[in-house]
């Protein structure tokens, strides 16, 4: 027992303090999106095209301010970024009980969306910054396995509601939430301030020179090297969509078997996010497990495509490992990314740095749920291979977009740890 839960907490006490925080957070958001489908149509009297139009809208409306609000977070601090933005989405999760039309909804999803955007490139750029970088990744991977185990809380908490059948439980949702997140504003405060950079200011100063430099997305390495990124974090496409549809529709497995594999996703991710992010500390590193990640993208596209023509146990058996590999993807890739952004960003402008990481994020992913759900339905096995082409190319497109971002930091004086010749190497 005491091996599994080191796994979870770390023995660091700022990383379990953070780890705590994750939890509390993830079971706040956990609860109210797990319900959210029955409380926007049953409640609120939303129809479900209009839930799907909101989210769309925000999306945009996020997409063409975030990197404003990166920089808006270096200005104000990324602590304090982070402290606000927390209690800010506390009182906008209560306004859900204050909503009754379309209008409102917009309303409340736009500035939850933005809220929620510059507190994390907050809480992002203070966590690249709080812990050194030997251990800022392995610290990090502590606090996303943390964060499933929030969820799953969360969503088990939303659940005992919605089996009630009762509407005052799935309003009391909400108010839940919100009560919850105030308790993970209150946290935070107790969270240490960061020490100044080297030449720089304390976290809650403003960043100096931020508003003086060339904007962030001049760094045109670190936004493609963004955007292949968000492609390779199109896992969670398969992992949530495209292969709940293709077992489905297109396999003779019971449909039961879908518990199975969330449940397996779901203790893989908390148990092995640890060891999958062991070592990556430096951007050589980091590719490394974004290859590692795309390799686990192909295998998985491999075994689901076969599974269109197998029967019986040997089609469970297949598409339970296809769901394995692809969380290994998901575990991997993320190791990646967390190392790539923190070496490959200003670290006097993290937060602006978060918000072009967003912005490569979102158009690398904006398109995969509709793309690979035709691919995958509408084409069988060819489409699985499309796929993983798609993703092989961002895997390997990604290594030059890391060292132009690397010149590009030297050019300004911020240089990163080196990118060493091997990169080759699984």
């Amino acid at each position: 027992m005491k091996a599994l839960l080191r796994r979870i907490l770390s023995d660091d006490p700022l990383i379990r303090a953070m780890s705590y925080q994750s939890v509390l957070s993830a079971f706040g958001e956990g609860a109210f999106l797990t319900g959210s489908a029955v409380f926007f149509t049953q409640i609120v009297g939303l129809s479900a095209a209009q839930v799907g139009l909101g989210l769309t809208i925000a999306g945009i409306a996020t997409f063409l301010v975030a990197v404003p609000l990166g920089k808006l977070a270096d200005l104000v601090g990324t602590r304090r970024t982070w402290i606000i933005g927390a209690f800010c989405e506390a009182l906008l999760f209560a306004g859900w009980l204050l909503i009754g039309d379309f209008a409102g909804y917009v309303a409340v999803t736009i500035a939850l969306q933005l809220v929620q955007t510059w507190m994390r490139a907050g809480r992002n750029a203070y966590r690249f910054d709080v812990f050194p970088r030997e251990t800022r990744v392995r610290s990090l991977a502590y606090m996303r396995a943390s964060r499933n185990v929030g969820y799953t809380l969360g969503a088990l908490a939303s659940g005992l509601a919605l089996a009630a059948d009762d509407d005052t439980l799935v309003r009391a949702v909400p108010l839940l939430t919100a009560v919850v997140l105030l308790a993970n504003t209150a946290w935070v405060t107790r969270l240490p301030r960061v020490a100044p950079h080297a030449g720089g200011a304390p976290e809650d100063a403003p960043a100096p020179g931020a508003g003086k430099r060339r904007s962030a997305l001049h760094n045109r390495g670190f936004l493609l090297t963004s955007i292949c990124d968000g492609v390779l974090g199109t896992h969670g496409v398969l992992l949530n969509t495209v292969i709940p549809l293709w077992l489905v529709e297109r396999t003779d497995a019971p449909r039961v078997l879908l518990a199975w594999l969330f449940g397996t996703n779901t203790v893989m991710a908390v148990f092995l996010q640890v060891v999958a992010a062991r070592g990556v500390d430096d951007p050589r590193t980091s590719l490394r497990a974004e290859r590692r990640g795309a390799l686990c993208f192909v295998l998985s596209c491999a075994i689901v495509a076969v599974t269109h023509d197998t029967a019986g146990w040997l089609t469970i058996a297949l598409v339970w490992l296809g769901h394995v590999t692809v969380t290994g993807t998901e575990l991997f890739q993320s190791a990646g990314q967390w190392g790539l952004q923190a070496e490959l960003s200003d670290p006097r402008r993290r937060g602006e740095y978060q918000g072009v990481a967003q912005l490569g994020y979102t158009l690398g992913t904006v398109w995969a749920p509709a793309a690979y759900t035709f691919l995958a339905m509408d084409w069988g096995p060819s489409g699985w291979l499309v796929i993983a082409v798609v993703v092989v190319a961002a895997a390997i497109v990604i290594h030059p977009a890391a060292r132009s971002a690397e010149r590009y930091l030297a050019r300004e004086e911020r240089p990163p740890a080196p990118l060493r010749p091997n990169v080759t190497r699984l």
